[in-house]
């Protein structure tokens, strides 16, 4: 499995804060983030408008650092989400952006009960993720298991749209991930739950902090 190399997690451990049979998956932040995007996954910002995965993880270090999370922790999750992207076949911004949208890169966020009783947890809020709520300075296979669980997740819901590369496929996969269902007319049509919830990571792949 993909890691980086021990100078990147040193380096990152150094930095201070400066200030598959996929089913829903409703546990979110919740806010509007960004320019609001609705309709077709055609009317949502293309992948040439996205950010790099650098640049989206760089620009978010201080929102996670607010949670808690200390540098050992962040080095950890650059690491976990270049892993699961090789070994399970999501983009890198998409793991990523998903982790923003459902913790803020809070590697102790809590856990979510439905309805039904069963908890979505971990850093994508994934149903059957591990959890560590309340924790931080968790080790590398802690947190490889809240973005492998959550990318498996969120790979089912690719295939299910037909598993391609594209921003059609992800953004309808995404709207599946939080919702179970798609109106293919309306991305933003949440189905009951959060309506904004593809186009806040719409936004946040084209480079919203929110």
């Amino acid at each position: 499995m993909y890691s980086l190399p021990a100078l990147v997690l040193a380096a990152l451990a150094g930095l201070t804060a400066s200030a598959p049979t996929p089913s829903s998956n409703i546990a979110h932040i919740g806010q509007t983030c960004g320019q609001f995007f609705s309709g077709p996954a055609s009317n949502f910002p293309p992948q040439s408008s996205w950010e790099s995965f650098d640049t989206i993880f760089n620009a978010n270090k201080n929102n996670m650092f607010s949670t808690g999370d200390t540098g050992e922790d962040i080095g950890r999750m650059y690491n976990a989400i270049n892993s699961a992207a090789a070994s399970i076949g999501v983009e890198q911004r998409v793991i990523l952006a998903i982790i923003l949208q459902e913790s803020s890169g809070n590697v102790g966020v809590g856990c979510t009960t439905a309805p039904d009783g069963s908890q979505s947890c971990g850093l994508m809020q994934a149903d059957g993720s591990p959890g560590f709520p309340g924790q931080h300075g968790l080790s590398q296979d802690q947190i490889n298991g809240m973005v492998n669980s959550g990318t498996q997740h969120f790979k089912g819901n690719l295939q299910q749209e037909g598993n391609a590369d594209d921003a059609r496929t992800i953004y309808s996969a995404l709207r599946l991930y939080n919702s179970g269902s798609i109106d293919d007319s309306n991305l933003s049509n949440g189905l009951g739950a959060t309506d904004s919830y593809v186009s806040d990571i719409a936004n946040r792949l084209t480079g919203s902090v929110c």
